[in-house]
């Protein structure tokens, strides 16, 4: 009786074990499929994460060895032999390399189940904090420097030893997203794996492979480590530093921050993508293109329902001509924060109905998108009025070539790399180190554009001399032809330390979009006395000069953007209207006479942009945009048509 009893309990225990492995699995297997973890491991892995196995020290070494330097083959340039004199400068004499090695007697097996391994993560943190997480939690300086092999035996942080450590992190830093949350919560997180997994090294035919594994269970991340073949005692556990890269020309870029390589020869021309590249980010976005229709033509009083998500619409917008409706269904203008798919379910069975966005307006507002229509200008640099930009995922190498070249020449070389469909400045940094911006691309897809060295700056009595930007509110009549306004009333924003060309994690010098940082100044300047102190500080740069520029950058983006058919450029849809930010700096730059200008530099087009200062200090903000998009009514609306 009691047998069957014990034998019941343990079938009990058995079946709810089994329940919560299939819980796991349902929460965590499209991570382990998508790291390519083979299923044979998974069980073990779900009892070493419940139970907290580390036992990777039951099977594995860390050995020193001595590494002779050898002559590289090829000559690998002034940058190299720099690199490799700072290094002997922080380790004198022979350098010691650590390797991870297999020390159990009898190997390991591919074939066993438990042949996978937790690896903790010494450090883990978003890049905007990195610095003041150094120089404050206790332990953390000493362990990064000691793992990454930088002398330090002080008491208190040592400025020096954190600025050599935010320089090495990023040959151990690993990177993950979070797939939920706020935008903020999914910006990348970085790691560097504990002594242990940091000692591993690369080889191009490794022996293991590693991958970042977030538990939700406890929301703790991991690295987990596996074999990829038979490992007899010895043997070195190597990983692919740049796993599943099949492209040798990337793969070399990929792998210069651990093996230099003289990448001046490469070529930094960088022509228009292919329509290939467009036709899959139109599948990507899944918008259904739409039917041609005619323009529509309405009465002079009609009075047009409008459907709207949007607050700022429904609390600001009191024109007599446009009343609101909560039915989409009778709606004669949908004005929507959602991006709208389906065009041509609207083009074929409402094509009355207006829509505040135009089918591939990604053109624009996305910045890989922004930076390949721009090249339609011709030209070495592309577009005046836009930054030097790269695509990180399609354009690495020309974007190694073109940096190597920069150097040699003695030119500036700093950069910033944004992704591609952010904005406030979200996973956004600045640097001139060629090895943080390689890295870059591990996490989510980027543009790499030139940093703006020699803005124009704006003396803020305060402060002194800080960057500040420009945003414009346009709006998009017509693209056939092209209809294009610009709003009258701009919106400043202003750094709130003075700039220099250093501390680029000194958010408050180099970025300006404090509207949604904690703690920090907003100043205020509105657009009607900031004229005057400009040209006070400007003389010889009236405004409206410097405006007619601004509006020429514009006109000339919104044309190229438009010069060929969807999905090549943005679509001529009749009913399309729309809203949009352009967000400018102004920049030093010289003309053939050697006479110093201001040229305009657009950093990006923003759909559905924030709107809250523009009606809280011009009320009759969206009446007039309204009266523009949708009336064909100017006159009484601080509105410059401007192509």
């Amino acid at each position: 009786m009691e047998v069957s009893q014990e034998a019941a309990e343990r079938q009990q225990i058995n079946e709810q074990e089994e329940e919560q492995y299939q819980l796991f699995l349902n929460t965590h297997g499209p991570a382990l499929r998508s790291s390519r973890v083979p299923p044979v491991y998974w069980k073990s892995l779900y009892y070493k994460l419940v139970n907290e196995v580390f036992d990777a020290g039951q099977f594995f070494g860390i050995m020193q060895v001595e590494e002779a330097e050898e002559e590289e083959e090829d000559d690998s340039g002034d940058v190299e032999e720099t690199q490799q004199e700072e290094r002997k400068k922080r380790n004198p004499g022979m350098e010691l390399i650590c390797k991870v090695i297999v020390s159990n007697e009898d190997g390991l097996q591919a074939a066993d189940p438990n042949s996978i391994f937790l690896i903790d993560h010494a450090w883990t943190y978003r890049v905007q904090s990195a610095r003041q997480q150094l120089q404050e939690i206790p332990g953390l300086l000493h362990r990064m420097a000691n793992l990454i092999g930088i002398e330090f035996h002080g008491e208190f942080p040592d400025e020096d030893v954190v600025d050599q450590v935010m320089v090495e992190m990023w040959k151990y830093n690993q990177t993950y997203q979070l797939s939920q949350g706020t935008a903020e919560e999914k910006v990348p997180v970085w790691y560097i794996m504990d002594e242990f997994g940091s000692r591993i090294q690369h080889s191009n035919e490794p022996t293991c492979c590693t991958a970042p594994f977030f538990y939700s269970t406890e929301e703790v991340a991991y690295t987990i480590l596996w074999p990829l073949r038979d490992l007899e005692n010895g043997e070195e556990v190597t990983r692919d530093y740049t796993y599943g890269e099949t492209n040798p020309l990337i793969r070399k870029c990929r792998l210069l921050p651990w093996f230099p390589a003289d990448m001046r020869d490469i070529s930094s021309n960088t022509p228009e993508p292919s329509d290939a590249y467009y036709q899959t980010i139109s599948q990507e976005n899944k918008e259904q293109l739409p039917i041609p229709i005619e323009t529509q033509v309405y009465p002079k009083d009609k009075i047009f329902k409008v459907f709207t998500e949007m607050k700022q619409v429904l609390n600001n917008l009191n024109h007599p001509r446009f009343e609101f409706t909560w039915n989409e269904e009778e709606a004669d203008i949908l004005f929507m924060f959602t991006h709208i798919r389906e065009y041509r379910k609207l083009s074929k069975e409402r094509p009355h109905v207006l829509v505040n966005q135009f089918p591939c307006e990604t053109m624009v507002t996305v910045k890989d998108c922004l930076a390949s229509v721009a090249r339609r200008l011709g030209g070495v640099e592309g577009a005046k009025w836009l930054p030097h930009t790269f695509n990180l995922q399609t354009e690495l190498p020309q974007f190694v070539g073109y940096y190597r070249q920069r150097q040699e020449r003695g030119e500036d070389n700093h950069w910033i790399c944004k992704p591609w469909n952010l904005a406030r400045t979200l996973d956004t940094h600045i640097t001139n180190d060629l090895t943080y911006i390689i890295r870059q691309r591990e996490s989510t897809p980027k543009v790499v554009c030139k940093y703006i060295e020699n803005s124009v700056l704006f003396h803020r009595e305060e402060v002194g001399m800080v960057k500040f930007d420009i945003r414009y509110i346009v709006l998009l009549r017509s693209v056939k032809p092209l209809q294009l306004y610009a709003y009258n009333v701009f919106w400043l924003r202003f750094a709130n330390r003075p700039f220099s060309l250093d501390h680029f994690d000194d958010y408050q010098k180099h970025f300006t979009v404090m509207n949604y940082a904690e703690g920090v100044q907003l100043k205020q300047v509105h657009y009607d006395e900031f004229i005057p102190l400009f040209e006070k500080q400007y003389p010889d740069y009236p405004w409206k000069d410097v405006q007619e520029k601004v509006f020429k950058s514009f006109a000339e983006l919104f044309q190229v953007a438009s010069s060929r058919p969807a999905p090549f450029g943005i679509c001529d849809y009749p009913s399309s209207r729309a809203v949009y930010a352009v967000d400018l700096m102004l920049k030093w730059d010289t003309d053939n006479e050697g006479q110093r200008f201001m040229q305009p530099q657009i950093l990006e087009v923003n759909f559905g942009p924030d709107c809250a200062r523009a009606c809280k200090y011009h009320p009759s903000f969206y009446e007039d945009v309204f009266s523009t998009l949708f009336l064909d009514e100017t006159d009484n609306c601080p509105v410059t048509r401007i192509a």
